[in-house]
């Protein structure tokens, strides 16, 4: 019988890297394994959030991003159609800027560092089953392409395998909070357009985002209602430029540019959390907690939630303790962002206190910086809409008279960073 891991990790993108180098890093026997070879690119929201960019700069990672051609976005432009915010993103943990690399380049950033600390990691390895002694996951069975099936033993499972986790469904990891899809995403590469600032667009019915990636091509992402899928699937290309056609300009700067690759397009978009441990197995990233990509957190859920893992694995004492503590930390921390996004995904036209409030921070930096750090979650959205800090912003008067409204107490749904 070989000598168990201490962790094999299944999934070896953004989470599943991130947690094998965080491991290995603290002298952990790991193995990491994914389906896929690398580089090798992925659907993705791109953005990584202030929060994120902390995480790749403590792990000494974010030069060799930017190394790799991966433009800063410190500016944005939040366009909710009678108002419009253009300001600066805030400083967080000495950082000041939004990322969106390509998936081929930030995957491979992130496997090569988890090798470079003694991670193992196979690529092209499919896991078909999961091992279990005792009511306790032991082990992975799987198998490379071309090779005969192996079993590999460990003291802890990982499922990195995104949202429809294998190792989740082979646990029977509980679902809960759980929303089905509000959205479609649509996204493609254009070159050609200028800017350093990236854009967001707020609209009933749709939302788009413009955001500079690697060579020096723009993404630009666009959200429909999934109702509007059957309709618009026999033209995806046209609906996509005419939901561009109603975010200002933007339709028709993309006609003066180029479309460099195909249109990406997806109605699986699911929302949930899930208990992410059990005996001898835990979850990371999508695997544990997955949502819309209309707030475009994902990468920063994942980067967050190897920190908080690898903490909990590391951490003296009892082990199913620590796996509790991670659990409760990753809610504590994530379920706020959870719920406005599932408000953010229903599309819904821009109510009367979110006009206010915009009305409210435009013309004041110094606010329009502090808000776009709730977008990018460097400021926690619970803090952010009290009733002080609105009375704050909005001030007395306008605030009685949403009130007499009825709109006081409505928290305002923003839109996608």
């Amino acid at each position: 019988m070989p000598k168990p891991y201490d962790a094999v990790i299944v999934g070896t993108r953004v989470a599943g890297a991130a947690t094998a180098m965080l491991l290995a890093r603290r002298g952990l026997r790991v193995l990491a394994v994914d389906r896929a070879r690398f580089p090798s690119d992925t659907l993705s929201t791109h953005q990584i959030q202030l929060p994120g960019v902390a995480c790749l700069r403590r792990w000494g990672l974010l030069d060799e991003v930017v190394a790799a051609g991966t433009p800063a976005t410190r500016r944005l432009r939040f366009d909710a159609g009678d108002v419009v915010l253009n300001g600066r993103y805030p400083v967080y943990e000495d950082v000041d800027a939004l990322y969106s690399p390509r998936r081929t380049i930030l995957d491979q950033i992130l496997v090569e560092a988890a090798r470079a600390a003694g991670a193992e990691i196979r690529e092209s390895f499919i896991v078909d089953e999961l091992c279990w002694a005792d009511g306790r996951v032991t082990g992975i069975r799987g198998f490379e392409r071309g090779r005969p099936p192996v079993t590999e033993p460990a003291r802890l499972v990982i499922g990195a395998d995104g949202k429809h986790s294998f190792v989740a469904r082979a646990v029977g990891a509980r679902r809960y909070r759980g929303h089905d899809p509000r959205t479609v995403a649509c996204y493609t590469y254009w070159s050609g357009l200028s800017g350093e600032a990236g854009e967001i667009y707020r609209r009933a019915g749709r939302a788009a985002a413009v955001f500079p990636t690697n060579d020096d091509l723009t993404m630009i992402y666009a959200s429909m209602p999934v109702a509007d899928f059957a309709k618009a699937r026999g033209d995806l290309a046209g609906h996509y430029l005419k939901i561009l056609d109603g975010c200002g300009d933007l339709g028709d700067r993309c006609r003066d540019a180029a479309r460099v690759e195909r249109l990406r397009t997806t109605p699986d978009l699911p929302n949930a959390l899930r208990t992410p441990y059990g005996p001898g197995w835990a979850l990371v990233g999508d695997a544990g907690q997955v949502l819309d990509p209309i707030t475009a957190y994902g990468i920063t859920n994942a980067f967050r939630d190897a920190e908080r893992l690898a903490d909990a694995v590391t951490r003296d004492g009892p082990r199913s303790a620590a796996l509790a503590r991670y659990h409760r930390d990753r809610d504590a921390a994530g379920t706020a962002m959870y719920d406005f996004t599932i408000d953010l995904a229903a599309l819904a036209r821009p109510g009367a206190a979110e006009r206010q409030l915009y009305a409210a921070l435009a013309d004041r930096p110094a606010e329009i910086s502090r808000f776009f750090g709730v977008l990018t979650g460097a400021i926690p959205i619970i803090g952010y809409f009290t009733a002080r800090n609105m009375i704050r912003l909005l001030g007395p008067r306008r605030l009685a008279r949403l009130a007499r409204l009825g709109l006081a107490g409505a928290r305002p749904q923003c839109a996608r960073v």
